[in-house]
């Protein structure tokens, strides 16, 4: 499957950028702790502030590979706090690799927006003309 596909992999973002969210991703926390840190030292050059209370983490288990379980995720010296899931322009990212939450959401604004449509749907003040 990767060669046929392989003129539309791309590498992995490992910066996402929208207004004013910021996702990093990377393989290892070590990893994450060092990008945290470039990203922290740069906008507090230019002063800013990384905001400490809305900062988390989520990690991804795409193997079974052990991962660091002893190194914390840390913004300067405190701990990030982790999540399970998160959203990030509309969707929900789950680290235990599901898409339950997603697909629960998606079918919860479909059932509102038929319950607003079958409204007007099955009204019999409503008439077609033809």
């Amino acid at each position: 499957m990767d060669v046929l596909t392989q003129h539309i992999q791309g590498e992995v973002p490992w910066c996402m950028l929208f207004a004013d969210d910021i996702v990093l991703i990377d393989e290892t926390r070590s990893g994450v702790n060092a990008r945290l840190e470039v990203w922290r030292q740069t906008l507090e050059s230019k002063g800013f502030k990384l905001s400490r209370t809305k900062t988390e983490y989520l990690e991804c288990k795409f193997s079974d590979e052990t991962h660091e379980a002893d190194v914390d995720v840390k913004l300067d010296t405190q701990v990030i706090p982790r999540r399970g899931s998160f959203k990030y322009l509309g969707s929900t990212i789950q680290g235990n690799e599901e898409i339950d939450d997603e697909v629960s959401h998606h079918i919860s604004v479909g059932w509102m927006k038929w319950r607003l449509a079958s409204g007007v749907l099955c009204d019999k003040k409503v008439f077609v003309w033809g």
